[in-house]
């Protein structure tokens, strides 16, 4: 979307370089990535990193809003776990690159959720590109290692000695994510345990630390909770439905609150209209909607091209929505001539005393397929799998614009108190500024 540097890349690229970038992946995290990298990374337009945040930052605004019963109704009563927290740690939005009913290239929300994603990854993979092709250094992200690493270590590790925190997931091992596991521990001093490693007296966790049974105190929860009854034959001391001496990072129930769940209530140009399946009216047309079960992960259980029959027989219709398609642009061009389809997830987490919630880094997912997902490319095509996006350098003008919208919009000239400097994933160091009414948004870029 940025032609200059999508010239320079396609002109750069080769083979060679792109088993250079996967190596040296390898060498940073000791593993081979079990899902596919992309060859190419993302490359937009300022307008579009404009139009992704004014979304964004109206979801979270619409999210703040709902009366937190109205999220408990998200939770099966079957999935409930006990010492719910007052919002989540991460925070993730995924949109569509998408052609407007105007013609013009847009973001289209696709979904959004409250649950951890490759964040110790997507550093890495940004960090690599660079050091492939270095003309990307002046577009890349410019928070300091430093920040980022201290950013994830406060909200994951706390204030407890990193032997007490451990990051949990089922199998770890058998997981796609599992490169992002290994450099979690890499980047934070923590362990990842699996959830039948766990032991538990009384109220209080324990796992193995190299033949001394440590406590746990914090939880950087990568578990799926719902899929657990699917395994069979799971044998575990601990049931996430007890009440236990642990902080979760980020609690389970979270899951569901921000989840699919929400889709119907959000409202904006880049949000589409989506219906629980219950109450679909009968003057919309099915063929213009695609059907999502709520809680499914990586594109599981999505039918691109439902029916009446197929709807019919679905019993717990409460537990799916109807969502009006997008229409997903080709942008991305490779060095044949032929063109990609991609979506971007923004990468936020949000700190326990803080109002709003922090955008570190981003996702990219490249396809040529008819659905926007790593699991979902089997054509042999390049220029397809896990990307990163790489924004133009800011315009002051423009900046300075959306500044004046957003701060007149969100924060009615209220009185500052203090600013906290802040990086951005497109490239600039912005502040935000804490308000009398405890509220944090972006002020100066």
């Amino acid at each position: 979307m940025i032609p200059t540097y999508r010239k320079q890349f396609n002109h750069e690229f080769s083979p060679e370089k792109y088993g250079q970038l996967k190596e040296i992946l390898k060498e940073k995290s000791g593993v081979e990535p079990s899902f596919r990298i992309s060859e190419s990374p993302m490359f937009l337009t300022k307008k579009f990193e404009t139009q992704l945040l004014d979304a964004s930052e109206s979801i979270i605004d619409q999210i703040k809003a709902l009366p937190p019963e109205n999220l408990q109704k998200a939770i099966p009563e079957n999935c409930r776990v006990p010492n719910d927290t007052d919002q989540p740690h991460f925070f993730t939005i995924d949109f569509g690159i998408c052609r407007g009913a105007n013609g013009e290239i847009e973001p289209q929300l696709i979904e959004l959720q409250a649950f951890p994603s490759l964040y110790a990854f997507q550093r890495i993979f940004e960090d690599t590109f660079c050091e492939i092709y270095p003309f990307l250094s002046e577009i890349r992200n410019k928070m300091p290692d430093e920040t980022f690493k201290n950013y994830l270590k406060e909200l994951i590790v706390g204030n407890e000695d990193p032997e007490n925190v451990i990051l949990l997931e089922i199998f770890p091992e058998k997981q796609k994510t599992a490169i992002d596991f290994v450099l979690t521990e890499k980047l934070l001093g923590i362990k990842t345990v699996c959830l039948t490693k766990i032991k538990k007296d009384g109220k209080k966790l324990f796992y193995d630390n190299n033949g001394r049974l440590t406590e746990i105190k914090r939880i950087y929860n990568r578990v799926i909770f719902d899929e657990l009854d699917k395994i069979p034959n799971l044998n575990t001391e601990f049931d996430f439905r007890e009440d236990v001496d642990v902080t979760w990072v980020t609690h389970p129930n979270w899951f569901f609150k921000i989840s699919k769940f929400l889709l119907p209530l959000l409202q904006h140009q880049f949000v589409p209209k989506s219906y629980f399946l219950h109450e679909f009216p009968e003057d919309e047309n099915l063929d213009n909607f695609v059907l999502k079960p709520l809680f499914s992960f990586a594109g599981s259980g999505v039918n691109l091209n439902p029916t009446k029959e197929i709807t019919k027989a679905i019993e717990d219709k409460e537990n799916y929505i109807l969502q009006r398609k997008v229409q997903y642009e080709p942008v991305f061009e490779d060095i044949h001539g032929d063109f990609s389809k991609a979506e971007i997830r923004l990468l936020y987490i949000w700190r326990e005393n803080d109002e709003r919630p922090i955008l570190l880094e981003n996702l990219g997912r490249m396809t040529k397929a008819a659905m926007v997902n790593v699991d979902f490319n089997k054509k042999d095509a390049i220029w397809i799998g896990s990307s990163n996006a790489f924004l133009r350098k800011n315009n002051f003008k423009t900046d300075i614009q959306w500044k004046k919208a957003r701060l007149f919009r969100s924060l009615k000239r209220k009185e500052i108190l203090q600013e906290e400097e802040i990086y951005c994933p497109c490239g600039s160091k912005y502040f935000y500024g804490s308000f009398s009414s405890g509220v944090h948004s972006p002020l100066f870029f």
